[in-house]
C-alpha cells in the first residue's frame, strides 16, 4: 500500500472480526484502526474512535454471527460514530450476514428481517456494503446502497485442486434440491460428477435424507454448501452416500454457523474432513472437531476487494482473474 493509502484508506474492526480483520491488514500492509469498544454495566456498548477518520475512506469489518443481536447493534453503532466523525465514505464489510435465511414470507404473519437489517446498515449510515455469500443473490436488492457481493468459491477450489491428485474420481454430492446449481458448478470446476439427495424432512429440527440421484459408488464425495448451520441434513446425506459405496466424505462451507448438535454430528459422521472459511471464528469453539476442521482464509479475497473498492476499480473483474466464474 501507497502512503496516500495509509492516509486515506482505513480499516476497522468489530469484536466479532477481530481476528479476520488483522489478516485483512496484514495482506494490505496496513495497520488495524484504532478504537476503544467498551459496554456498560446495564449492557449497552459505546464506541470511540481513537484516530482521526475525517475525509477517509473507512471500512468497519464485522461479521453479525452469534450472539446475531449484540454484534449487529455494535456494526449500527460503528457506523454511526463513523459518520459522525465525518468519514468521507463508509463501507460496511460483513463477512457473514445474521438474518439472511429470513429473506421472504414463506408463509402468513411473518416478517422480512434480511429486508429490515438492510434497512438498519443503510438508515445507521452506511455508503456501501461488502458481503460474502449472501444466502440468497436477491438480498443485494435489500439495500438502498451499493452492495459488492464475493464468493469464497475461489479459496475453496483452489484448496482442492492443490489436493486433487489425492481424491481420485470425485462426485459433487447437493445435499438438497436447493443447492443443485452450487454443486453443478463445481463439479464442472473439479471435474466431477454430480450426485442429488431427495431429502424429506421430518421437523424443523430432524431431516431424514430418503434416495441419492446418480453414483457414489467408489468415489469421494464432495459435500459444499454456503454455510453449515446444524448440520442434520450434511450427516445424513454422508450416512447415505456412504452406504451407497462411497470411499470418502468431505464436507465444506463457506460460512461454518454450527449450532445446536452440529459439532457432535460432524464429529461423529463418516465426514473425514470439514473445510471451512474464517468468515466466523471457529477458535475455540471447534474443539471437537480439531481432527476434522480445516480453516481456509477469506482475508486476501476480501482485502483485494477493499483495495478495489478504494481505487474505484472494478470488484466483479477480482472473480474473472482468480475464479472461474
Amino acid at each position: 500500500m501507497s502512503r496516500t493509502d495509509r492516509d486515506l484508506l482505513k480499516i476497522f474492526c468489530g469484536r466479532a472480526s477481530r481476528e479476520l480483520g488483522q489478516r485483512i491488514c496484514d495482506h494490505l500492509e496496513l495497520p488495524v484502526g484504532r478504537t476503544h469498544t467498551e459496554m456498560f454495566p446495564d449492557g449497552e456498548i459505546i464506541v470511540k474512535l481513537e484516530e482521526d477518520v475525517r475525509g477517509r475512506d473507512c471500512f468497519i469489518i464485522q461479521g453479525t454471527h452469534h450472539p446475531v443481536n449484540a454484534h449487529l447493534m455494535e456494526l449500527l453503532i460503528y457506523i454511526d460514530c463513523l459518520r459522525r466523525a465525518s468519514a468521507r465514505r463508509i463501507t460496511a464489510v460483513l463477512p457473514y450476514f445474521g438474518y439472511a435465511r429470513q429473506d421472504r414470507k414463506d408463509e402468513g404473519r411473518v416478517p422480512i428481517t434480511a429486508k429490515l437489517v438492510a434497512n438498519l446498515i443503510s438508515t445507521a449510515g452506511a455508503d456501501r456494503v461488502l458481503a460474502i455469500d449472501l444466502h440468497a443473490e436477491q438480498i443485494q436488492g435489500f439495500f438502498d446502497i451499493p452492495v459488492d457481493h464475493l464468493h469464497a468459491v475461489p479459496v475453496i477450489v483452489k484448496y482442492f485442486e492443490e489436493i486433487r491428485d489425492q481424491l481420485g474420481p470425485i462426485t459433487l454430492v447437493s445435499p438438497d434440491v436447493g443447492n443443485v446449481k452450487m454443486a453443478t458448478k463445481y463439479a464442472s470446476w473439479l471435474g466431477g460428477d454430480l450426485a442429488i439427495i431427495d431429502k424429506r424432512r421430518k421437523s424443523g429440527t430432524e431431516v431424514q435424507s430418503a434416495n441419492i440421484i446418480g453414483e457414489v459408488k467408489d468415489t469421494t464425495v464432495l459435500m459444499l454448501d454456503d454455510m453449515i448451520s446444524t448440520a442434520g441434513t450434511m450427516c445424513e446425506a454422508a450416512k447415505l452416500v456412504m452406504a451407497q459405496g462411497a470411499k470418502d466424505v468431505i464436507a465444506g462451507c463457506t460460512h461454518p454457523v454450527l449450532v445446536g448438535l452440529a459439532m457432535e454430528r460432524l464429529a461423529e459422521a463418516p465426514i473425514s474432513r470439514v473445510i471451512v472459511t474464517d468468515t466466523i471464528p471457529t477458535s475455540p469453539r471447534c474443539k471437537p472437531l480439531a481432527n476434522k476442521l480445516v480453516e481456509l482464509s477469506v482475508a486476501p479475497l476480501i482485502g483485494d476487494a477493499i483495495h478495489r473498492i478504494h481505487h474505484n476499480m472494478s470488484v466483479s473483474s477480482l472473480f474473472r482473474t482468480n475464479g472461474k466464474h
